[in-house]
Parts: C-alpha cells; sequence; structure tokens
C-alpha cells in the first residue's frame, strides 16, 4: 500500500465526494477497466498532488480543468504539476470540464490515444 499522509488521505476522499458533474461523467467512462482494459484510479494521491484521475499501467494523470484553472496564480500552479510528475515518469493530460460535457466520445478517444500511445510501465 502507498504511504499517504493523512491529510492527501482525507483531500482524497473530499475530493472524490465532491466531484464535478464532469468528473462523474468521465469517471463513468473510465471505471471498471472500461477504456480498452486500462484501469484508471479516481481522485489518487501522489506525493503532494491529488491527481483527477491515475492509469498506473501507463503512468498518465488526466486532470480536468474547470474555471478556477483560468485565474492567473492557479494557472502558475498547474504548470508546475507536469514538471513535478514528469521527474517522475508521470505525464499530464489535460481536458477542460466543457469538452467532456459537450463532447464525452470525443474526450474519451483524446484519453485513448494518450494512454495507448503511452510505452508500458515495465518492472
Amino acid at each position: 500500500m502507498r504511504d499517504l499522509s493523512p491529510q492527501m488521505l482525507q483531500a482524497s476522499r473530499r475530493l472524490r465526494a465532491d466531484a464535478t458533474a464532469a468528473e462523474e461523467i468521465l469517471w463513468q467512462a473510465l471505471r471498471g477497466d472500461r477504456l480498452d482494459g486500462f484501469r484508471f484510479r479516481r481522485q489518487h494521491a501522489i506525493g503532494r498532488f491529488v491527481l483527477d484521475f491515475y492509469c498506473a499501467a501507463r503512468r498518465i494523470a488526466i486532470e480536468i480543468d474547470g474555471g478556477v484553472h483560468d485565474d492567473p496564480d492557479q494557472a502558475a500552479r498547474d504548470e508546475a504539476r507536469p514538471q513535478a510528475l514528469g521527474a517522475q515518469g508521470i505525464a499530464v493530460f489535460r481536458l477542460r470540464n466543457e469538452q467532456i460535457l459537450s463532447d464525452l466520445p470525443g474526450a474519451v478517444e483524446q484519453i485513448r490515444n494518450a494512454v495507448s500511445g503511452r510505452p508500458a510501465r515495465f518492472k
């Protein structure tokens, strides 16, 4: 089991309970290995980050961005995330809430392409 601080565990649980409509809709499309057999975790904590969705087999984080991410301060924090996660071998793929709500099949296809194009992690 991963070694999580109590704060990160609590944050993950809170974010799962307070999911946005776009996150809930996307979760229904991804859960239970529905995307070509790839398993995703929802609100998965890694280090100081809680990732919206994470595919461990391909080391890809899927981040869903709403209007708050348009704020310049938040955008600056968002820039640090892919760099820090990239140093751990994790790629970050971003989608907008609006894209999921208006074109779920297109959003899922983009995720499929990202996951399929990423080399498998070897043990």
